[in-house]
């Protein structure tokens, strides 16, 4: 556990201002449950902002640099990069865990290496950067932490993940049955149908994906179910 902003703020390179807005982004809500006053500030808010910010300036940075790709191949690309699992990964790299102030009964249960809770400070983070040094900040910052994502799209080795695969790979370590895949609807004329598809765990239907191909769809629905599993 390190507690030290200044190392935090080598890893993330970038120097607050407020150095309170750091403060808030990592604590997590159960240690402000268990404080009084202003310290019981947490960073939920913050985790909210920070996805949007995250969400935007993505969708910017694909835009501005990959134009001559469709707009489906754009979101796929974008599903991937704004994700849980690729905030979680992001974290894990810039060590987040470390820093974060958590409640008693999450550090003992292993909070600090819990993936939602990493990803959800990550988003915090972005969020903190942004509304300390504005837009300018935090798109320097994303493109430098996003930078290997980047890198692999422009050589061509960027392939939308695998979300039912990182999805039965979590359920497994859950001890959680397969999940199940059920095609609900298809429309729309043979050139351009759309497809939708239930995602069930343990008979309990967990999302709804949509797509332009079943695969795409099913594809879609374990992204969204792995977010909540994660969560």
């Amino acid at each position: 556990m390190n507690r030290d902003p200044i190392k935090l703020e080598g890893i993330l390179g970038y120097r607050f201002s407020d150095q309170t807005l750091l403060s808030r982004a990592l604590t997590h809500s159960s240690a402000a449950n268990e404080r009084s006053g202003l310290l019981r500030t947490n960073n939920q808010q913050l985790e909210f902002l920070g996805d949007s910010v995250l969400g935007f300036l993505v969708s910017d940075y694909l835009y501005q640099n990959f134009c001559e790709l469709t707009e489906g191949q754009l979101s796929k690309m974008r599903a991937h990069l704004v994700s849980s699992a690729n905030f979680f990964k992001l974290a894990t790299q810039l060590q987040l865990g470390e820093f974060l102030l958590l409640g008693k009964g999450e550090e003992k249960t292993g909070g600090r290496r819990k993936r939602a809770l990493l990803a959800e400070a990550f988003e915090a983070v972005v969020a903190a950067i942004y509304l300390d040094g504005g837009l300018d900040a935090a798109r320097q910052f994303v493109t430098k932490v996003f930078c290997q994502d980047f890198q692999a799209i422009e050589a061509g080795r960027f392939s939308h993940a695998d979300f039912k695969s990182q999805l039965q790979e979590r359920l497994q370590a859950l001890h959680f049955p397969p999940a199940e895949y059920q095609l609900v609807n298809a429309s729309g004329p043979d050139h351009k149908k759309q497809f939708a598809v239930e995602l069930k765990i343990r008979g309990k239907k967990l999302s709804e994906g949509r797509g332009d191909t079943k695969k795409g769809a099913e594809q879609e629905a374990a992204r969204l179910a792995l977010d909540k599993v994660l969560s």
